[in-house]
């Protein structure tokens, strides 16, 4: 299973009636986005999945013009830069050799995010690019500079190997929760509860995931019940390679699974393969310095209904004040919204295992969090380390961190 979180995300920048819309077009050879000669047609963030010819599976994030007016167009604007953080990859669209104060804050942003850029002079037949324009776009950036006309597909080939050799590589490969943790013929345990939060019929996404990147490994999968998990193993005499649970039921199985037997969760497999796993591991100590009226921010990155069995709304909060015996206020975002509150109001952000969005956003939204030293850490490791079994549950990766 490959999920959308795992494609690469390019989102394309510039001014109104560039032609943004149409380098979409041609790039998919299908008419995805609207085009129109009236200026900001485009005039919100739109994602479309979509097959790019020579590079696979991508989402494209089609973006409203920067030099939108008004007080309309400020709010567009504020949310074509929000994308910013949530990309691999940036194409920004020039022509007619204009090339000022917008395009000069966009590459600021590209390069503060960390985000490599294509630049694109679109409506080469009408213009070409002048040397005075490539001489000011080269103080700012050695980013690769295309000519392309979307009318013509003038230079369709090179957009596309530009665009494949801008993008990361990390942004293609197809991570894995268990690569040199696991190997062929390995037996892995994976214990998945079944509560409310679960869908009917279904199993929710990090088991999923577990299950194929087990097989992917050429290991083999047990899959059970907490309530199973026992009695499985006294019938079989099977011990397992390593075994991975929900983490809310890690003080259960951490009980009833012998410690020769590597145990780690879910989400502490995800909190290795998404975040900064070493910022997790130092943050989750924080927890034994809490102190009474300390405020703590839950990051979830998926939206979804809350019932009363919610981990990051309900649980972990509980949990929390019930392990520091504090006194602790807490606030909650959800999906890649803005955090509100200035960082530094809080002791502790606690950011959910990340299985629904890309390990780049991941990184985006918690930067200016590591950067300010406000100690963080993840939904998993935060559990393990309430439960009493933290170095257990992160053993399997230590070495690999």
């Amino acid at each position: 299973m490959k999920g959308k979180d795992f494609k690469p995300h390019i989102a394309i920048f510039g001014r109104r009636n560039f032609g943004k819309s149409s380098i979409i077009n041609a790039l998919t050879g299908q008419e995805v986005a609207i085009v129109s000669e009236i200026a900001g047609t485009t005039t919100d963030p739109v994602k479309k999945s979509m097959e790019i010819f020579g590079i696979g599976p991508a989402i494209i994030i089609d973006t409203a013009g920067i030099d939108d007016h008004g007080d309309l167009g400020e709010k567009r604007i504020a949310k074509t830069l929000d994308v910013i953080k949530q990309i691999d990859c940036a194409v920004l669209v020039i022509a007619e050799n204009t090339f000022g104060d917008f395009e000069e804050m966009l590459l600021e942003k590209f390069d503060k995010h960390k985000i490599p850029c294509l630049i694109v002079n679109n409506k080469t037949d009408i213009e070409p690019l002048q040397k005075q324009t490539i001489q000011k776009i080269r103080q700012l950036t050695n980013a690769l500079l295309i000519e392309f006309c979307s009318i013509s597909d003038f230079n369709h080939d090179g957009i596309i190997e530009a665009l494949k050799s801008t993008i990361p590589e990390t942004a293609y490969q197809t991570p894995s929760l268990l690569k040199g943790i696991i190997g062929h013929g390995d037996i892995v345990m994976l214990i998945t509860p079944i509560d409310s939060e679960c869908p009917d019929g279904r199993m929710i996404l990090p088991q999923v995931m577990a299950i194929r990147d087990v097989l992917d490994n050429d290991a083999i999968n047990i899959v059970v019940k907490e309530t199973e998990a026992e009695l499985f193993l006294k019938k079989t005499g099977i011990k397992p390679k390593l075994v991975i649970t929900d983490s809310q039921a890690f003080g259960f199985v951490n009980k009833i699974i012998p410690p020769d037997i590597p145990l780690t969760g879910f989400s502490v497999a995800y909190a290795h393969m998404r975040g900064p796993f070493d910022e997790y591991v130092k943050g989750a100590k924080k927890i034994s310095e809490l102190k009474d009226g300390d405020k703590i921010l839950i990051l979830e990155s998926c939206t979804h209904q809350v019932s009363c069995e919610d981990i990051g709304r309900f649980k972990i909060p509980r949990w929390l004040k019930n392990f520091s015996g504090k006194q602790l206020e807490f606030d909650v975002v959800a999906g890649l919204a803005e955090i509100q509150k200035p960082i530094t109001d809080y002791a502790l952000i606690i950011q959910c295992g990340g299985c629904m969005i890309t390990r780049k956003q991941v990184h985006s939204r918690l930067a200016n969090v590591i950067e300010a030293d406000v100690p963080v850490t993840n939904y998993g490791l935060a559990i393990a380390y309430m439960n009493g079994i933290f170095d257990r549950a992160i053993a399997p990766f230590m070495k690999n961190s």
